[in-house]
């Protein structure tokens, strides 16, 4: 007796795509400049490593919480996240952007431009360790948050700024820390998992600041991000 097909069960990654397409559906919606935004990062060859648009919606929702009128951003690609940030300040925000590459930040720019937000957000361009030295020797207003989405093996170098460029109350966020999970691989020899482990070492063991951390699974795959906020 022939037996009865059984329905195909979805991979973990097409549940999780389907997962966020219905919540960006619902909760996010049709958005051109964000669509066009990511069209002319595509269209230059950038890499797609953006948030989400979930996940970019959380962003803007954590600065709008924060009453943000002042964010740092370590990491622009295409300016993505920068104007899910730069949406939620007012009208005499301000946010800088930190990035290395020319290209980028040229794309940046131009979404930057076509989203209206080049009077509150700017880009600037080199090592974004030499960018937050800078900052820090200028005597730059602390920042009410700061969205780290960079070069992972510098996660520690970047947060040390960060708690200088920032006041109590500020909140700071580091994406990409689960590593698909090899964070929890002590014998990792991934720069970038060793280094996240010691930004983790570095945050439990700084009284200045309380933190956590949230795994996430969706179309960007499984990782997670850590949020920190500065006590003193």
């Amino acid at each position: 007796m022939t037996q009865p097909t059984q329905p195909t069960q979805p991979t973990q990654q097409s549940t999780w795509d389907a997962v966020d397409a219905y919540f960006s559906e619902q909760l996010v919606g049709h958005d051109p400049v964000l669509e066009a935004a990511t069209a002319a990062a595509d269209a230059a060859g950038l890499p797609r490593i953006a948030v989400a648009p979930n996940q970019g919606k959380l962003l803007h929702l954590l600065a709008l919480a924060q009453g943000a009128r002042r964010i740092l951003e370590v990491g622009t690609l295409g300016g993505y996240s920068t104007i899910w940030l730069a949406r939620a300040l007012p009208a005499d925000g301000t946010l800088i952007s930190l990035e290395l590459d020319p290209e980028h930040a040229e794309v940046a720019r131009g979404n930057l431009a076509r989203a209206g937000l080049e009077k509150v957000a700017e880009v600037r361009l080199g090592r974004a360790a030499d960018s937050l030295a800078v900052l820090v020797e200028q005597g730059e207003e602390p920042f009410d948050l700061v969205f780290i989405d960079a070069d992972k093996p510098s996660n520690p170098e970047y947060f040390r700024r960060a708690l200088q460029l920032t006041r109590p109350g500020s909140l700071i966020i580091v994406d990409n820390v689960v590593r698909g999970g090899a964070i929890a691989d002590a014998a990792s020899t991934d720069p970038a998992v060793v280094a996240t482990r010691a930004l983790h070492e570095l945050i439990a063991a700084e009284p200045r600041v309380t933190a956590t951390s949230v795994q996430t699974v969706g179309s960007k795959g499984y990782d997670g991000f850590t949020l920190a906020r500065v006590q003193g």
